[in-house]
Parts: structure tokens; C-alpha cells; sequence
């Protein structure tokens, strides 16, 4: 390929923008059909079509990102190939999403000043009144301490985009959205969260881990 057909940086921003207006398309299709009456046909099209147009996009932007950047999207839809199929409910009325994300301790030293800061900052984030053995100081010295700060301050998406900065180096990951036939109620899974995954339940998973990359390089003969 020469260099006038290698695509553009400004065709990534189009096709980034073209992505973002899928998504929003997608979700008012979305909207108007829960809106609507039930069983409307019409409404159940419309969100099937943005739900076509929204993974074109989305192959597009993917494919145009590499070429160009050589970067990929964190997102990867795993085939169902050797999996389980699904049996669920074909129009769910509840969810639930299953989230797991590794990470390993590579700069304990920061970790710990960073929970320190934090209960310095705010000495009731960590429920008391810092002081001489108090949450601050215990913060700053048990990595069981420090991890119970940290986590209990950020929310795991604010983790994941800033581990770094506590001294963290991100391993896999994996997401699983499954469907249920209703609500859970109160309290009736909190003394074992991750025993009900059903997988013939799971509507749609993403996966992120080094291993794809390793997948795509071929064998040499």
C-alpha cells in the first residue's frame, strides 16, 4: 500500500466521532422502545438496526486505530466457540454484570504513601479520627491497611485509570453482563456475590488480557 492510501489520523477522529454518534443513536432507540408499548415491532427494529450500526462503528474505528496508531480498543467479545450457549430469557427484565480486574503490588512503597496521604487528607475516610496507631499511621505501614484505604476512597473505575499512580500494574480483566428473570432481593447474594454466574445466562462479555496479543502472532514454520 502506498503512502497516499495508508489511512489518516483525521480518519480515526471521523471514525471515533461516528462511533460515539452509533452509541447515542443506540441508546435513543433504546429509550423509545421502552417507551413504547410492549411487543412493538417497530421499536424492536430500530435498536436491533443501531445495534448493527454501533459494532460497525465500532469494527471501523478498531481497525482504523491500528493502522494507524498500531493501538487497539480494550474490548474484546470472545467467540462462543467451545462456550456455553445462551438459554436465558430472550428479553431480560433484570442483570447482573460480573466484573473481575488483576492487578499486581509493583511499588508497595508508593501504595502506601498514597493511602497515607489520603487518610491525612481526610482522616474520616477511613472511619476515625487519625492519630498516634490510628487508621493514618496503619495506612502508611499494612499493605492490608493501605489496599482498604485506597479502595475504600476511589471506585474500581478509578482505580483501573489510575493504578499506576498507586503503585499497581494491571493484569487481566473480564466483564460478563448475564441476564436474570427478576431482581434479586435485598441482601440475597452479599455472602456469595460470584457463585451464581450462569453461563448459559451471559448475554455479552469483554475480556482484556495480554494473551490476545500473544494469540495473534502466528507460528513460524
Amino acid at each position: 500500500m502506498s503512502d497516499a492510501e495508508q489511512p489518516t489520523a483525521a480518519q480515526v477522529r471521523a471514525a471515533a466521532d461516528a462511533l460515539k454518534e452509533a452509541i447515542d443513536r443506540h441508546l435513543a432507540a433504546i429509550e423509545r422502545r421502552a417507551a413504547a408499548p410492549d411487543g412493538d415491532s417497530a421499536a424492536d427494529a430500530s435498536v436491533f438496526a443501531a445495534f448493527n450500526e454501533m459494532a460497525a462503528a465500532g469494527e471501523a474505528y478498531d481497525e482504523l486505530l491500528y493502522d494507524v496508531y498500531d493501538e487497539v480498543t480494550p474490548f474484546e467479545v470472545p467467540g462462543t466457540e467451545g462456550g456455553a450457549s445462551y438459554a436465558g430469557p430472550e428479553e431480560p427484565e433484570a442483570l447482573s454484570v460480573f466484573i473481575r480486574r488483576d492487578y499486581a503490588v509493583v511499588e508497595p512503597r508508593r501504595l502506601l504513601a498514597q493511602a497515607r496521604r489520603v487518610t491525612e487528607l481526610d482522616p474520616e475516610s477511613a472511619g476515625e479520627e487519625d492519630g498516634e496507631g490510628g487508621p493514618g499511621e496503619a495506612a502508611g505501614r499494612s499493605m492490608q491497611a493501605a489496599l482498604g484505604v485506597l479502595f475504600g476512597e476511589f471506585d474500581p473505575d478509578e482505580i483501573a485509570t489510575r493504578h499506576k499512580e498507586f503503585g499497581l500494574e494491571e493484569g487481566d480483566a473480564t466483564l460478563w453482563v448475564t441476564a436474570a428473570e427478576e431482581p434479586a432481593e435485598p441482601g440475597e447474594w452479599l455472602a456469595a456475590p460470584f457463585d451464581a454466574v450462569d453461563p448459559e445466562r451471559v448475554l455479552c462479555r469483554f475480556d482484556i488480557s495480554e494473551a490476545f496479543e500473544e494469540d495473534d502472532l502466528d507460528p513460524v514454520d
